[in-house]
């Protein structure tokens, strides 16, 4: 006799337990709650937009705000953990630069924004209406202001130009990589690669310091 689970929607489960995983029911969640808003997306709908009861939605969340909260975080961890990622150094012992780190932390935030682009789009959207979307800001924040001080010590090693607000440059550059989420389509063809590297050497070519 096969033990093999059996498949319901196209998704495998475990014998006598929901055909969606956690992960594809957070799939689901998200593009419902970016299309119609969180406030206006019910248990309802992502019941029936999943074909299955709302009692086995809870069998692996305890509600939509925990959906919201998992869909959040996972923007944001893959975000943060960019900033403890440490880029190659130009030349063999030669230690790396803030300017380095900066660059490094915004080219990696556009490949991260195309790889998990439903998330970080609903991340962008969210306005602190509930307790989940209150923490997601407070992490944002904490993140600017990381950024910010990349930026700050860039400037103190005399690597970017220094009559520009650390904290506007960052919000500039973060600014330019987040509107991505409004026209970047990865059915278009563009790869990655050549989308963060273009947009990193333009804003990085009016941001280092000019020689004297």
């Amino acid at each position: 006799m096969s033990t093999t689970p059996p498949v319901r929607n196209g998704r495998r489960g475990k014998p006598g337990r929901p055909g969606y995983d956690r992960d594809s029911l957070l799939e689901v969640a998200v593009a419902a709650f970016i299309e119609r808003g969180y406030d206006s997306t019910g248990m309802e709908e992502l019941s029936r937009r999943l074909g299955i009861s709302k009692s086995s939605i809870y069998h692996h969340v305890s509600g939509k705000e925990e959906l919201l909260d998992l869909a959040l975080n996972r923007a944001l961890d893959a975000l943060f953990a960019i900033l403890d990622e440490e880029p190659v150094p130009e030349r063999e012992r030669e230690s790396t630069t803030a300017l380095a780190r900066l660059e490094h932390t915004v080219r990696r935030s556009v490949e991260v924004l195309a790889a998990e682009l439903p998330y970080v789009t609903l991340l962008l959207r969210v306005h602190g209406n509930s307790d989940a979307e209150k923490r997601a800001l407070a992490r944002r924040r904490d993140f600017d202001h990381r950024v910010a001080a990349l930026v700050r010590q860039a400037e103190e090693e005399g690597a970017v130009r220094h009559d520009i607000d650390p904290w506007l440059t960052s919000r500039l550059l973060f600014g330019t990589v987040n509107s991505l989420i409004e026209w970047y389509d990865p059915a278009k063809g563009v790869p990655v690669e050549h989308l963060s590297q273009s947009l990193t050497t333009i804003l990085f070519d009016g941001l280092r310091a000019r020689a004297r």
